[in-house]
């Protein structure tokens, strides 16, 4: 999903539907998956930037973010470089992909968020407590603190993070 606010433009990324193809079988530190079944729904999808339905089985799997962006650019971020556990549908037939639309996927908001910003070499520029209702997200005000962060031009990327565990919830990148 690709949003321009005047000059500046970003987009959100879910993980890659093609790097997910390996890490259902062995996942960024090394490891099988832990396979289940969400019995009540509710878990956060890093596939489709979705919360999981009742009954989904998924794939909770160790995930290094900044690894996979730094390949792609040539970033070196060094020992900013994190791992940490993410839900997927367990296969890809099961997921329909990122909702269609632009903006911040108000799916994937919880009450605190953390909108943590990097440099082009992966550097943590700093970071933003972003706490706001539904409504708010849904009414534009995640993008606007997205774009109030990337019109610094240090500003590369800005990871989303749930703030009560930490856990990445997606990327969301300077395009142009």
């Amino acid at each position: 999903m690709t949003i321009t606010h005047e000059t500046t433009a970003f987009r959100t990324d879910a993980i890659d539907p093609a790097l997910l193809v390996r890490l259902r079988d062995t996942d960024d530190a090394g490891r099988a998956p832990e396979s289940s079944t969400d019995e009540e729904g509710g878990s956060p999808l890093r596939c489709c930037l979705r919360h999981a339905a009742p009954g989904d089985r998924l794939a909770l799997l160790s995930y290094a973010p900044l690894r996979h962006w730094a390949a792609e650019t040539g970033a070196d971020p060094g020992p900013y470089l994190e791992l940490g556990p993410v839900f997927v549908h367990a296969a890809a037939a099961a997921c329909p992909g990122p909702p269609a639309g632009t903006g911040y996927p108000v799916a994937m908001h919880g009450a605190d968020r953390v909108f943590r910003a990097y440099s082009a070499d992966g550097r943590i520029l700093g970071g933003r407590h972003v706490r706001l209702t539904d409504d708010e997200v849904a009414a534009g005000a995640a993008d606007a603190e997205l774009t109030a962060m990337f019109t610094d031009p240090e500003v590369a990327l800005v990871h989303v993070r749930a703030l009560e565990y930490g856990c990445f919830m997606f990327a969301v990148r300077r395009v142009g």
